[in-house]
């Protein structure tokens, strides 16, 4: 399917690994020109000449934190009018309720609540001038189903949806299209955290902790960055231009409800 965005400039946050970069994937493969970040140089770097060598497009790697005002300035002056913007930042610790102070919840609400918003603001004036636009915030599925272990993403993350909701409804008589896309378990990076801190916890192999937690899944498995990342390029391609403020789980049906 040609999604009709190859030309279209992107921002891909958090996009050096994982979920991150199986969005930056397949964006590239539909042709659009990118600019990725993520803290670290070296990683950043070496998927940037990845995606440039296999898709042939333009890739700008900014190593910044973007949960920073001076980060996110760097990243939106390399790419001043993006026509689609994907938001991503890594989660916060798991823990309990009294693990967590003000502090705590203030570093969760930065990094994947306010930074999100931060960004739109941005980005949604040019796109609605320009008549076009995509964004596409990576949340979690938590913010349909509370994980009890991550209460601090289950607060922000559920703040972004609340603003999401009513935001996408104001810019879609534009033509700008915002929504969310909500990751259960993927083969990534912080699921093998996460599935330490199971082992740890119940003394148990990181391999039991996982086909323990896979069980738990009507797909039996874990999710790919790829199969994650096409469904991201689907919500910024245009024909998706009638899909407005949704929640879309990619979960393998790990969230049991009806609606």
């Amino acid at each position: 399917m040609d999604l009709g965005i190859s030309g279209r400039h992107a921002i891909v946050c958090a996009a050096s690994k994982g979920l991150g970069r199986g969005c930056a994937e397949a964006l590239a493969e539909a042709g659009c020109d990118l600019v990725i970040n993520a803290r670290t140089a070296g990683p950043l770097e070496e998927t940037a000449a990845a995606l440039r060598d296999r898709f042939g497009v333009q890739v700008t790697a900014i190593a910044v934190d973007i949960t920073t005002s001076a980060g996110q300035a760097e990243v939106l002056a390399a790419c001043p009018a993006p026509d689609i913007l994907v938001t991503n930042a890594g989660g916060p610790p798991p823990g309990i309720w009294s693990d967590w102070d003000r502090d705590d919840f203030i570093a969760a609400l930065d990094a994947n609540m306010l930074t999100p918003i931060a960004l739109m603001k941005a980005c949604l004036p040019g796109m609605i001038e320009r008549g076009w636009g995509r964004v596409v915030n990576i949340t979690s599925q938590s913010v349909k189903a509370p994980i009890p272990a991550l209460g601090l993403s289950n607060a922000a993350r559920t703040g972004l949806t609340g603003y999401v909701a009513g935001t996408a409804r104001q810019v879609a008589p534009f033509g700008v299209i915002i929504n969310n896309l909500l990751p259960g378990i993927h083969d990534t990076d912080r699921a093998a955290a996460l599935d330490g801190r199971v082992s740890q916890d119940r003394n148990v192999s990181v391999e039991e902790a996982r086909a323990e937690r896979e069980a738990t899944i009507p797909a039996r498995r874990y999710g790919t960055p790829e199969e994650f990342g096409a469904t991201c390029a689907f919500l910024c391609s245009r024909h998706a231009g009638y899909i407005v403020a949704q929640n879309v789980l990619i979960d393998g049906g790990g969230v049991n409800t009806t609606l």
